[in-house]
């Protein structure tokens, strides 16, 4: 694998020239972010050696370079997911790459299910921990050029960033939770007694994604910053049939707040 990072890293920087000092993964019907931006160059993913394509819909499929809050970042417009049939060594090879490109900083954006009753369709939540029910994306051969076998997870979202969010959502009046993120494989989306039972062990909101790429940032010694939009509830009483047009719209609707307070957290970096 570590050849291939190498690999791939040379071809974008090759194609591009660009040194990026953070990198940004937007989640489902998150892709907007990058109409604010300053893009300098675009790639797509099935141009890009060894990178998989998204093949979900909502997810764009490409890498856009530029400017954002004044800092120059790398965005991954659509994620790669487990479920898709991908391994996780795929699924978090663009967060290693974006390692070797020179990052400093990981921001991430998903669309979850809220399972906590303070929560509203179109909540955003600051994610402050995470339960992982996805295969580890660490298992396999170890490179000590990633960082430790066994990386210490007891900070896996930065204080720092989260206290930095919070300031500008109050700044703003945005509407703010703070949470932990239960990652599950999906793709099928939550029953009743499942969300109960994600709730019972500490779970806050739920999603399919950002768990397996916040393991191996931090590995890599990356710190990292992730919000969900809530685009559905899992909450007895408010449980509805949902589909992935209702999680888009309800993310698209609640995006530029995600927008806002990640470009003035680049901003203050």
């Amino acid at each position: 694998m570590l050849e291939k990072i190498k690999e791939t890293t040379s071809f974008i920087r090759n194609k591009t020239g660009f040194e990026p000092r953070a990198g940004i993964i937007l989640g489902t019907g998150l892709g907007r972010m990058v109409n604010v931006m300053e893009v300098e160059v675009v790639l797509e993913y099935e141009l890009i050696p060894n990178f998989p394509v998204s093949t979900v819909e909502g997810h764009s499929g490409r890498l856009v370079f530029g400017t954002a809050g004044g800092r120059k970042v790398v965005v991954m417009q659509g994620r790669f997911h487990y479920y898709e049939g991908y391994s996780m060594e795929e699924v978090t090879f663009p967060v290693r790459v974006m390692k070797y490109l020179g990052i400093e900083h990981l921001f991430v954006s998903n669309a979850s299910g809220g399972m906590n009753p303070a929560f509203e369709i179109g909540d955003l939540m600051i994610i402050n921990d995470h339960i992982n029910l996805i295969p580890s994306p660490l298992i396999g051969k170890h490179y000590e050029e990633f960082g430790p076998r066994f990386p210490d997870m007891s900070r896996p979202y930065d204080p720092e960033l989260i206290s930095k969010a919070n300031e500008i959502a109050k700044k703003h009046g945005i509407k703010v939770h703070e949470g932990c993120y239960v990652g599950i494989t999906g793709p099928s989306l939550e029953t009743p007694k499942e969300y109960e039972y994600l709730r019972i062990i500490g779970g806050d909101a739920v999603g399919m994604s950002t768990v397996p790429e916040v393991i191996v940032a931090r590995q890599m010694g990356l710190p990292c910053f992730a919000v969900s939009i809530i685009t559905d509830l899992g909450i007895p009483g408010k449980i509805v049939e949902v589909t992935i047009d209702d999680v888009k719209r309800a993310a698209e609707k609640a995006e530029p707040n995600i927008t806002l307070i990640m470009s003035e957290i680049l901003s203050s970096l």
